[in-house]
C-alpha cells in the first residue's frame, strides 16, 4: 500500500512538470555550457574560470567537458595555456595544460576534429630562444597530447604570428605582421593557407573587406568557413579600441566587415573569440569592469577595495552567448562531436 501510494506521489510529480510550461525535461546530450538565455552574454565558469585573474579564450573537447583557456599575468608579460574539466555537475580547479606552462603560451584553438590544438608561443626553436611568437599545435593521441610542434613556412616566419584557427578542411587562417612581400601592410593582418595534397600551400593574404588599416590578432573560422570573427584594435565604427568582427563568405567572396554589436562589444576590451563544439555559441572574453554599473553615490574606499579583488575588477573574463542572439547563422559543418 505504501509502495503503490510513493508511486502514485511521484507520477503526480512527473505530470505537473510536464504541465508546467516552464520546466522542460533534461536533455543529457546538451553540452554542460548550454544556456538558456537566448538575448545576452553569460559570465562562463565563474570562481573557477573566469575569476578576479586575467583569463581570455575558451575552447572545448571531449564533447564540452574540457575546457582549455589562457591566462595572464597582468599586461600580458606571462600567458599560460589551462585546462579544467567537468566533473560531478561543475567544472574543476584547473591545471596548467600539459604543452604549456615554462614559456609563453596562449590562444588556444581547436580543430573541427577535436584532434588538434594550434596556439601561439615563443618558445625556442631548435635549442634557441625566440623573439618572435610562432605557431605551435599539438596533437590528441592515444597517449595523451603529443609534443608540441612549430608549423613550418609559409605560415610562421621571422615576424610575429599570433593566432591561428582551422576549418574543417584543414585551411588555417591566421594574423601576422610580416612585411608587404606578399601583400602584407607590416602592421597585423589576416592570412589564409589551405592544405593541398597534406601540405600547406602558399600564404594568401586576404582581401581589403577583411585586411583594414586598423589592427587585427584574433582570427576564427568557422568550420564551414561561412564567416570569420575577427578582433580589430582602432576600428572607427568600434564600441571601444578593441571590438569584435564578423566578414561572412558569400558565393566565395568575403563581405566587409561589421561590428558584432553591443551584446557583445562594449567600450571595454572586447577580444578572443571562439565557436563552441556544436556551433551554437560564441565564447568571447570581456574587460568590462564593475565601473559598468550606475552608482548613485561617490564610492566608499571599502567599496572600491573590494571591486579591485572582485571577478569584475577589469581583468579579462570569459563570456558565452548565443550566435542567433547576435543574428549568425550557426556554421553547417558542425565543429566536433563527443
Amino acid at each position: 500500500m505504501k509502495t503503490t501510494s510513493l508511486f502514485s506521489a511521484l507520477l503526480l510529480i512527473l505530470v505537473l512538470t510536464c504541465l508546467n510550461g516552464n520546466a522542460s525535461p533534461p536533455n543529457d546530450d546538451s553540452p554542460p555550457y548550454a544556456i538558456s538565455n537566448d538575448t545576452s552574454a553569460v559570465l562562463f565558469g565563474e570562481g573557477v574560470i573566469s575569476t578576479p585573474d586575467d583569463e581570455f579564450g575558451g575552447i572545448f573537447i571531449d564533447g564540452g567537458k574540457t575546457c582549455f583557456f589562457s591566462k595572464s599575468v597582468p599586461r600580458f608579460y606571462l600567458e599560460t595555456i589551462c585546462k579544467s574539466q567537468f566533473k560531478n555537475g561543475k567544472w574543476n580547479t584547473p591545471e596548467i595544460a600539459p604543452f604549456s606552462g615554462q614559456y609563453r603560451s596562449f590562444d588556444p584553438s581547436v580543430s573541427p576534429d577535436g584532434n588538434t590544438i594550434l596556439f601561439t608561443s615563443d618558445r625556442p626553436v631548435h635549442g634557441e630562444n625566440k623573439k618572435d611568437f610562432d605557431i605551435w599545435m599539438v596533437k590528441n593521441t592515444a597517449s595523451g597530447w603529443s609534443e608540441p610542434m612549430r608549423l613550418d613556412s609559409p605560415i610562421n616566419s621571422s615576424n610575429d604570428e599570433h593566432f591561428a584557427s582551422m576549418a574543417a578542411n584543414g585551411t588555417i587562417y591566421f594574423s601576422s605582421n610580416r612585411p608587404g612581400a606578399v601583400g602584407g601592410e607590416g602592421d597585423a593582418d589576416v592570412y589564409r593557407c589551405k592544405l593541398v595534397n597534406g601540405k600547406y600551400d602558399d600564404v594568401e593574404h586576404m582581401n581589403d573587406s577583411i585586411n583594414t588599416p586598423s589592427y587585427v590578432l584574433d582570427v576564427t573560422i568557422a568550420a564551414d568557413e561561412s564567416f570569420l570573427l575577427l578582433g580589430y584594435f582602432g576600428q572607427p565604427d568600434g564600441f571601444g579600441l578593441y571590438d569584435i568582427y564578423i566578414s561572412q563568405q558569400v558565393n566565395g567572396t568575403w563581405k566587409a566587415i561589421k561590428n558584432i554589436g553591443p551584446k557583445v562589444n562594449t567600450s571595454f576590451r572586447d577580444y578572443s573569440p571562439r565557436i563552441s563544439p556544436d556551433g551554437q555559441y560564441l565564447f568571447f572574453t570581456s574587460e568590462k569592469d564593475w565601473s559598468a554599473a550606475k552608482h548613485s553615490a561617490p564610492y566608499t574606499f571599502e567599496e572600491v577595495t573590494s571591486n579591485f579583488r572582485s571577478i569584475m575588477n577589469g581583468s579579462g573574463n570569459i563570456y558565452e552567448i548565443k550566435l542567433t542572439a547576435l543574428g549568425i547563422r550557426p556554421p553547417e559543418i558542425k565543429v566536433q562531436k563527443k
